[in-house]
């Protein structure tokens, strides 16, 4: 398995930008598919976004127009850029690695085998 570790999170305003990190560690992100989760407080886990290992992206509505998915591997990190937050957007933020290749099971929790802890994202109004 892949270690992961987020960054970035914090206490900003709505209208703010917030760019998220995911460093992992112990295997090369190259040949997996990297997601973003969330999980509002009192509410069930949720999908953002994923970037297969072609560099393809899929999106949640929610984040459409707003967040970037992006990947260094020579870095090994994956980056979450979210633009024009919204309190809504107020959640624990996962990283996640996989092996899938099919983006509609990307974007279920049940494809991923190695979480990160989590960074915290509140948007304030």
């Amino acid at each position: 398995q892949v270690q992961l570790v987020e960054s970035g999170g914090g206490l900003v305003q709505a209208g703010d930008s917030l760019r998220l990190s995911c460093a992992a560690s112990g295997r090369t992100i190259s040949t997996y598919a990297m997601g973003w989760f969330r999980q509002p407080p009192g509410k069930e886990r949720e999908f953002v976004a994923v970037i297969r290992t072609d560099g393809t992206t899929s999106y949640a509505d929610s984040g459409k127009g707003r967040f970037t998915i992006s990947r260094d591997n020579a870095k090994n990190t994956v980056y979450l850029q979210m633009n024009s937050l919204k309190p809504e957007d107020t959640a624990l933020y996962y990283c996640a690695a996989g092996r899938g290749i099919f983006m509609s099971r990307m974007r279920g929790a049940g494809a991923y085998d190695s979480w990160g802890q989590g960074t915290q994202v509140t948007v304030s109004s």
